[in-house]
């Protein structure tokens, strides 16, 4: 559902209707019958719009949901509220999903990268750890304003580029950032898809998960398995799987999980076991469902 709120107000300020509106810009009964049911209007319409009353297009179309959780963390984000659920996600899925990864950031510093900007981490950090941590901020951003699309391998490109680029990988001529991977890699001793098998396998498991209509904490938690299985990216794939279970989770409104970095072994032994033994990995997970309702219920979010 879209809020044309911002765009009675910017309307009554003005002083024009909707019908002088749509005279002067030429848009058909069509779009203004969009604007009146709160329909989604094409981003090139939205921008004439704006540009016409002088405002931004986040003033004038907003977009609702009858996800609690995402309509909250939409909510925050829009004016980077502090203390609330928006600035705790942020904060706490950087550092733990940035410190599965090897990170020498503690939770302290991330919080600091966040809240203020700039950077205070002290010697022998690495540079990668800093840009990637702010890198996972744009990412959760990204997740949040298309929480609700259909998953693709554009999307999934698209989070690997926002995690990857300009670090020290990003220089190598063989790393493709925003790409699959052109080298063959293992994981934990473990064989994961040839490059030449990645686009195929990783469409397979697509189809197969976008088809299902109103997927559950455990399809969620299947296809994160068999995405880090396949490993499409040469590296940045734990942290592109979270970041699309988080997107999976929100959009079929169920409570995300999140994975803290003192449950990595039990995280890492359930994807890799998982087509041994699926339940390691469904505890791992449904456990860290808890570690976010416990949030959820500290800042009084329902869900």
């Amino acid at each position: 559902m879209i809020s044309y709120k911002g765009l009675e107000v910017a309307l009554k300020e003005k002083g024009i209707g909707k019908t002088e509106l749509s005279t002067e810009l030429g848009l058909s009964t069509r779009t203004v019958a969009k604007i009146a049911k709160g329909e989604r209007l094409s981003k090139r319409t939205i921008l004439r719009i704006a540009s016409f009353l002088g405002r931004s297009p986040d003033d004038i179309m907003q977009e609702l949901s009858d996800n609690r959780i995402l309509q909250t963390l939409r909510e925050e984000k829009s004016v980077n509220l502090s203390g609330g659920l928006y600035h705790t996600l942020q904060v706490t899925m950087a550092f733990n999903s940035n410190h599965i990864e090897g990170s020498r950031l503690s939770e302290d510093q991330t919080r600091f990268i966040f809240e203020t900007n700039t950077v205070s981490a002290g010697d022998g950090v690495p540079i990668d750890d800093i840009l990637e941590t702010v890198h996972h901020f744009r990412a959760v951003d990204y997740v949040i304003d298309i929480a609700e699309d259909i998953l693709t391998e554009e999307i999934i490109k698209q989070l690997h580029y926002i995690i990857k680029h300009d670090t020290q990988d990003s220089s190598l001529d063989w790393f493709a950032v925003g790409d699959y991977k052109r080298r063959a890699n293992v994981v934990g001793g473990r064989e994961t898809a040839k490059p030449a098998e990645v686009h195929k396998r990783l469409q397979k498991l697509l189809d197969s998960y976008n088809a299902i209509r109103n997927a559950g904490i455990e399809d969620i938690i299947a296809f994160h398995a068999e995405f880090e299985l396949i490993h499409p990216f040469q590296d940045g794939n734990g942290r592109v799987g979270r970041l699309i279970a988080l997107k999976e989770c929100l959009r079929h409104n169920v409570v995300p999980f999140l994975i803290e970095d003192t449950k990595k072994a039990f995280y890492y032994r359930g994807l890799a076991e998982w087509h041994h033994e699926h339940n390691w990995l469904i505890d791992t997970c449904l456990d860290g469902q808890d570690t976010f309702k416990r949030m959820l219920d500290m800042l009084d979010v329902e869900y």
